[in-house]
């Protein structure tokens, strides 16, 4: 029997680990947290990912080694990949790691990004600001995630409470302009070992306070628009000799798609994979780091997914809903912390809406649901002009 080995015992190993049951997969993740969610359900090595001697252990435990989140030390992915099979690849992951070397590689593939500038020094984010322009973000190149390690500048008075609150140059940053899209869209794909390349429907997001807080699948857009953002993500994958499942985040603007980053890894937005997809974004990573055929990444119906952050509501309204699926994390409630998600997936965008409205009534989180009921109920049509 093949044992999977999974850097991070996070929920998306824990995920991974229940699609991976059915196909007769054992599992060992390696954390360094004592509650990591998904030892509820499988063996755990608990150690620092940096850790030689714990490393060996999990290698000789291991047939083929993922990881759940993109702050893995990529230099212990590395490791891991001069003893065992590692996918995807730690080169992958160690470019996703920065945002200056992911927005070189998309501008080096000729996929369309905001400006950027790298910043060093205090001087240097002066020069950034004057070539960039304001607004802008200043972010932190390496471990930001779910809107951590980020400060925007409105106006050049920014600029000292900016460089202070995100080291004063104790860390890498790089200055990004701000983009005022109209929405975030991500494409799920995943590649095989032997290039073989499959995209979920392109979703559309919603966040707040820098969290995912809703998405919804299929998206509304051009086929124009479409054909860009696939042709962009299957770039990207090959460029990397990628293996597994990835997110392409794009932002929409003036009828045109920027990329924003990438997460070398099964993600939040896929979520409504699990039941709104003929074969989910967690079977599929599994399929194609094991070298096993892909399965079908056609949607079934609509779906809307519900992040649940910090707690979780009452279960109730959404598991009496004949479209509603269910997931608790299993984690203790924490501010920001993501302990679970519901999603409803419907026959069409009409009885998706209707039933939006009555879990939202449910659990008074009707501001959750506005943007996607917003979408859906939206009749003008979409098409590419002439």
């Amino acid at each position: 029997m093949t044992t999977v080995g999974i850097l991070g015992g996070g929920q998306l190993a824990r995920m991974l680990a229940l699609a991976g049951a059915p196909l007769g997969l054992r599992f060992l993740v390696m954390d360094s947290v004592a509650d990591a969610c998904a030892a509820q359900f499988v063996p755990q090595l608990r150690a620092d990912y940096r850790d030689q001697a714990a490393l060996a252990e999990f290698a000789s435990r291991v047939d083929v080694a993922t990881f759940d989140f993109e702050n893995v030390p990529a230099s212990s992915a590395q490791w891991l990949a001069e003893r065992i099979p590692v996918f995807p690849v730690p080169s992958a992951l160690a470019i996703a790691q920065d945002r200056l070397a992911e927005k070189t590689l998309f501008r080096d593939l000729g996929i369309a990004v905001a400006a950027y500038a790298q910043v060093d020094s205090r001087a240097a984010l002066e020069q950034a600001v004057a070539s960039v322009g304001l607004p802008a973000i200043l972010k932190t190149r390496r471990l930001g995630y779910d809107g951590k390690g980020q400060f925007r500048l409105r106006q050049r008075s920014d600029i000292d409470a900016a460089w202070q609150a995100l080291g004063a140059g104790a860390v890498a940053l790089i200055l990004e302009a701000w983009v005022p899209f109209e929405r975030e869209l991500s494409v799920l794909a995943v590649r095989a070992r032997d290039g073989e390349f499959r995209a979920w429907p392109i979703t559309e997001n919603w966040h707040s306070d820098g969290i995912l807080a809703a998405s919804l699948a299929p998206a509304r857009i051009t086929d124009s628009l479409q054909r860009s953002a696939l042709d962009s993500a299957q770039r990207i994958a090959n460029a990397l000799d990628y293996v597994g499942v990835f997110a392409l985040e794009l932002f929409e603007c003036d009828g045109a798609l920027l990329a924003n980053e990438i997460a070398p890894r099964v993600h939040n937005s896929g979520h409504w994979t699990i039941e709104g997809a003929r074969t989910s974004q967690f079977e599929n990573h599994l399929r194609a780091v094991l070298g096993l055929p892909l399965g079908s990444t056609a949607a079934i119906g609509h779906s809307c997914m519900l992040n649940w952050v910090g707690d979780l509501p009452d279960p109730r309204p959404v598991l009496s809903s004949p479209y509603g699926h269910w997931h608790d994390y299993g984690k203790s409630a924490r501010e920001g912390r993501k302990v679970g998600h519901a999603t409803l997936t419907a026959p069409d965008r009409e009885q998706l809406a209707d039933a939006l409205c009555v879990v939202a009534e449910g659990l008074q989180r009707t501001a959750q649901v506005a943007g996607p009921l917003a979408r859906l109920r939206d009749a003008a049509p979409m098409w590419d002009a002439p």
